[in-house]
C-alpha cells in the first residue's frame, strides 16, 4: 500500500476502533449498570411472566430494552426453563420480545446526529455522579447516564472516520468491490453472526452498518443480508451455554435461533417481491436506515410467529424428542447444571433458589418413599424392596453431595441477606433429609436381620409398625404439601405423636417381654427400630422448622408445578 495512503487512512481507522471500542464499552456500562441497579428485579419480573404470549412478549420487550441486549435476556430465559421456572411456551413468547428489545440501542445510536452537543454532558455529568458519590443504586444510575452518553460519542467517532476513509478515491474503489460480494445471502449472513461471535453485541454492528451507509461505503440491499447474520448471532452464546445445561434448555436456546431462522427466510422471500428496502430508503434518514430495517424486520417475524409459536415449539421437540429411558439407570440432576454458578448463566437468586428446592423436592421424596418402603419391607420383606431401597439410597446420597456443593459454592455470590438465608435453610433441610435416608436403611436392615434369623414380630408389634406406618405418611404428605407458613406448625404436632407413640410402644414392648410373647432377640430389633423412628420424626421437624424460615412453595407442589411446565 502507498506510504501516503496509508498515513492518510491511520488516523481515520484509529477513530474508526476507538469509536466501535468506545461504542461497545458503553453498552455493557449501560446494560452493568442497570443489572446492578435491577437486575434480580429485572430476573424476578421474567421468571413470573407466566401469563399469556402477549404479556410475555411485553415482559421480554421491556427486560432487554433495559438491558440492552437480547442475548442477556435469552441467556437468562434458558437458565429459567432448566430451573423449571418457564416452560417452553412461555419461553418462547419472551424471546419474540427480547427481538424487539433489543432495537432500542441502534435507534438511539441513530439519533447521534441530533445529540452532538448533549452527549459530551451526559458523559461528563454521569462520570461525576460515578466518582463523587458513595451510594450504591446514585453510581448505577450515573454509569448508565455515562453511558448513554458514549454511545453517542463513540456512534460519532465511528462515522467520522468512516466519512473521512470513504473520501479517499482508493478506499472507496475497494469498498465497492468488497461490499458487492457481500450481496451473496450466504456470506453476508456469514459475516453478520462472525461479528455478533467476536464483539458478543448485534447493536454495536447495526451501528456500524449505520456508518457505512451515511458514508455510502455499502447499500441497504446489501447490508440487509449482514442484519441477518447479526441476529441469528445473537443465540450462539445462549445456545452454547445451553449445551451444558438441560434438554429443556437446549430447546429454549434452539426457539430462539428457529426464530430468527424463520424470520431470515420469511424477509428474504419477501424482498423478492417488494421493495421493502427501497421504502425504508425514501421514509428515513440515511443514519436511521440499517436501524429501522432491524426494526422492521423483527416487527414483522414477531407478527408472523406469534401467532403461531406453538410449532416452533413442537419443532425444537421434533428435532430434539424426549427419549423414555434419558435417565434410566443414572444419577442426574435435573434443575441444577454447572453453569448456573457462573455469572455468565444471570439466572439470579430467585431462579437459582427455586432449581434448588426443585431438587430437594425430588430428594425429600426419594427419602419418603424410602421410609416407607422399609417400614412395609418389616411386615413384608423381599430381595427387591431391599435392592430398591438400596438404589434409592444412593440416589439420596448422591443428590445431598451435589445439592450441598452447588449451595455452598453459590454463598459466594453477592446474594442479599434475605436469599443467603434461604439457602442456607434449604442446606439444613438437605442434610436432614440425607439422614432420614440413613434411618430408612436402617430400619431395612432390621427387615433382613428379622428374616435371616427366621424371627418374627408378634401381631401386636405388627399392628404397632402399621400405625408408625401411617403417621410418618401423613408427616410426610405436609412435608411435600404444606407450605412453609402452615408447616412448622403441623409437624410439631405430628413429631409429639411420634414421640407418645414411641414411648408407648416400648411400655408395650416391655409388657411382651415380661409376659413371654416377644422373644428377645426380636425385642431388641423392634427396640432399635423404634429408636430409628423416633429420629424420623426428629428430622421431619427439622425440616419443617427450616422450611418455615424460607418463602419458597412445598417441596411437592414445586415438582408438580415443574412437571405441568415441562408437558405444557
Amino acid at each position: 500500500m502507498d506510504t501516503n495512503l496509508t498515513e492518510a487512512l491511520l488516523p481515520n481507522i484509529l477513530e474508526i476502533i476507538t469509536g466501535l471500542a468506545i461504542l461497545m464499552y458503553s453498552i455493557k456500562m449501560v446494560s452493568s449498570g442497570l443489572e446492578a441497579l435491577a437486575g434480580n428485579k429485572l430476573k424476578d419480573i421474567l421468571q413470573k411472566s407466566t401469563g399469556n404470549r402477549f404479556k410475555g412478549f411485553g415482559v421480554g420487550t421491556l427486560v432487554t430494552a433495559l438491558l440492552n441486549s437480547s442475548t442477556a435476556t435469552t441467556v437468562m430465559v434458558v437458565g429459567f426453563v432448566n430451573a423449571g421456572l418457564l416452560n417452553l411456551y412461555q419461553a418462547l413468547w419472551i424471546i419474540m420480545g427480547a427481538n424487539i428489545g433489543t432495537n432500542v440501542t441502534a435507534q438511539l445510536a441513530s439519533l447521534s446526529s441530533y445529540t452532538k452537543i448533549i452527549a459530551p454532558f451526559f458523559a461528563i455529568i454521569g462520570a461525576f455522579v460515578v466518582l463523587m458519590t458513595r451510594n450504591k443504586k446514585l453510581k448505577c444510575i450515573g454509569e448508565i447516564v455515562t453511558g448513554l452518553g458514549f454511545i453517542f460519542i463513540g456512534t460519532g467517532l465511528m462515522k467520522a472516520g468512516m466519512d473521512a476513509c470513504m473520501k479517499i478515491g482508493e478506499v472507496r474503489t475497494y469498498l465497492d468491490g468488497l461490499f458487492a460480494t457481500l450481496n451473496n445471502p450466504v456470506l453476508g449472513i456469514l459475516v453478520g453472526i462472525l461479528f455478533v461471535v467476536i464483539t458478543h453485541n448485534s447493536a454495536s454492528g447495526i451501528v456500524v452498518l449505520q456508518g457505512l451507509i451515511e458514508s455510502q461505503a455499502i447499500s441497504l440491499g446489501h447490508a440487509t443480508y449482514i442484519i441477518y447474520g447479526l441476529n441469528i448471532g445473537t443465540c450462539i452464546t445462549a445456545l452454547f451455554i445451553s449445551l451444558s445445561a438441560s434438554k429443556m434448555a437446549i430447546r429454549a436456546a434452539m426457539m430462539h435461533l428457529m426464530f430468527n431462522v424463520t424470520g431470515t427466510v420469511i424477509f428474504s422471500i419477501l424482498n423478492l417481491f417488494l421493495p421493502i428496502t427501497g421504502w425504508i430508503e425514501g421514509a428515513f434518514a440515511p443514519e436511521s436506515h440499517a436501524a429501522m430495517f432491524h426494526l422492521i424486520f423483527n416487527l414483522g417475524a414477531t407478527a408472523f410467529l406469534l401467532p403461531i409459536g406453538g410449532v416452533i415449539v413442537k419443532m425444537v421437540y421434533l428435532i430434539l424428542p424426549d427419549k423414555h429411558d434419558d435417565s434410566e439407570g443414572r444419577k442426574y440432576l435435573k434443575y441444577l447444571n454447572e453453569s448456573m454458578l457462573s455469572t455468565d448463566f444471570q439466572v439470579g437468586p430467585t431462579a437459582f433458589i427455586n432449581a434448588v428446592s426443585s431438587e430437594i423436592g425430588r430428594m425429600l421424596e426419594m427419602a419418603t418413599s424410602n421410609v416407607s418402603k422399609s417400614l412395609n419391607s418389616v411386615l413384608d420383606n423381599s430381595e427387591k424392596i431391599q435392592e430398591e431401597i438400596n438404589e434409592t439410597e444412593e440416589y439420596v446420597d448422591y443428590l445431598n453431595k451435589e445439592i450441598s456443593y452447588y449451595i455452598s459454592h453459590s454463598l459466594t455470590f453477592d446474594f442479599e441477606e434475605k436469599d443467603a438465608l434461604v439457602l442456607s435453610a434449604l442446606f439444613k433441610i438437605t442434610g436432614n433429609i440425607e439422614r432420614m435416608g440413613d434411618h430408612a436403611t436402617n430400619i431395612a436392615g432390621y427387615a433382613d436381620l428379622l428374616e435371616e434369623k427366621g424371627l418374627k414380630l408378634s401381631s401386636n408389634a405388627q399392628t404397632e409398625v402399621r400405625n408408625m406406618i401411617q403417621i410418618t405418611e401423613d408427616s410426610m404428605r405436609i412435608l411435600l404439601k404444606e407450605h412453609p407458613n402452615q408447616i412448622h406448625v403441623k409437624m410439631a404436632q405430628m413429631e409429639q405423636k411420634i414421640d407418645d407413640m414411641t414411648d408407648d410402644y416400648r411400655e408395650h414392648q416391655l409388657t411382651r417381654m415380661k409376659t413371654g410373647v416377644c422373644s428377645g432377640d426380636a425385642c431388641v430389633v423392634y427396640s432399635e427400630m423404634l429408636t430409628d423412628f423416633e429420629r424420623l420424626g426428629d428430622h421431619m421437624l427439622n425440616i419443617a422448622e427450616a422450611a418455615s424460615e424460607t418463602d419458597i412453595r412445598s417441596f411437592g407442589l414445586i415438582n408438580e408445578e415443574n412437571k405441568k411446565k415441562k408437558e405444557a
